[in-house]
C-alpha cells in the first residue's frame, strides 16, 4: 500500500502528509463497472484515486443519465468533497470505468489538513477548479455540439482513459452516458464506420482515426 500511495501522490504532497495518508487511509479495490458512489448516499470518507479511472454521472428528473467527467490516477471528485464536508447526500453516481483502487480518507482529516498542509489545500482547490472546468466543457458540449461531434469526442476520451483504441462498451451503455437513445448512437456509429473512423466489431468498437 505504501508504494501505491507514494506513486500516486508523492509528487503532490509533503512527506509528512504522505505518512499520514499511509497511516489512516483505507484501501478499496474495485473492478470495471462497479458502482462506487450512488445518488442519495451520505459520503463519510473522501476517495483519492490511486490507479484506474472512474466516470462521474448525473441523473436528470426523467431518470436519464449524463456523463459529467472522468477522474484518473491522482484525482479526486469535487462533488464528493462538497458532500462529505457539508454532510450532504450525494448528487452524483460514480462508476468504475476500469479496475483500480482508492485510498479512503476520513472527513475529519480533510478539514484538519486544510490548515496543516499547504499541498493539501492546493490539491483541494485545484480539484475544485479542474472539475469545474470539465463541467463547463460538458455543458458546452451538451448545448453547442452536435451529437455526432459529442459521440466522437466521447470515444476519443474513452480511448485515452483506457489507453487503448478498443472501446468495450455496448451502444446502449454509450447512449446512457450521452443521455440519448441507442438507435441514435447505433446510426452514428455506423456512419463513422462508413467514413473509416471506427470499426464495429461484435463485442467492441475500434477507434481508427480521431478526426472526421
Amino acid at each position: 500500500m505504501n508504494h501505491v500511495i507514494r506513486e500516486a501522490y508523492g509528487a503532490v504532497f509533503e512527506d509528512a502528509l504522505i505518512e499520514e495518508l499511509i497511516e489512516i487511509s483505507t484501501i478499496y479495490d474495485f473492478e470495471e463497472g462497479d458502482k462506487l458512489i450512488e445518488i442519495g448516499e451520505y459520503i463519510k470518507k473522501m476517495p483519492l484515486l490511486l490507479h484506474g479511472a472512474i466516470k462521474i454521472m448525473r441523473e436528470d428528473k426523467d431518470e436519464g443519465e449524463l456523463l459529467l467527467y472522468f477522474i484518473e490516477k491522482g484525482d479526486t471528485c469535487a462533488f464528493t468533497l462538497i458532500c462529505s464536508l457539508g454532510e450532504k447526500r450525494s448528487e452524483i453516481r460514480a462508476i468504475a470505468e476500469t479496475s483500480g483502487s482508492l485510498a479512503m480518507v476520513p472527513v475529519s482529516k480533510m478539514e484538519e489538513w486544510m490548515g496543516k498542509y499547504r499541498s493539501w489545500r492546493n490539491f483541494v482547490l485545484n480539484s475544485y477548479n479542474n472539475r469545474l472546468s470539465e463541467m463547463l466543457v460538458a455543458v458546452d458540449n451538451l448545448a453547442f455540439m452536435k451529437m455526432d461531434d459529442r459521440l466522437l469526442s466521447h470515444l476519443q476520451e474513452k480511448a485515452k482513459i483506457n489507453n487503448s483504441t478498443i472501446i468495450n462498451n455496448t451502444h446502449q451503455e454509450i447512449a446512457y452516458e450521452l443521455n440519448t437513445s441507442r438507435v441514435v448512437i447505433s446510426r452514428l456509429l455506423k456512419s463513422f464506420e462508413n467514413d473509416g473512423l471506427i470499426r464495429l466489431n461484435r463485442k467492441n468498437i475500434e477507434l481508427l482515426h480521431s478526426e472526421k
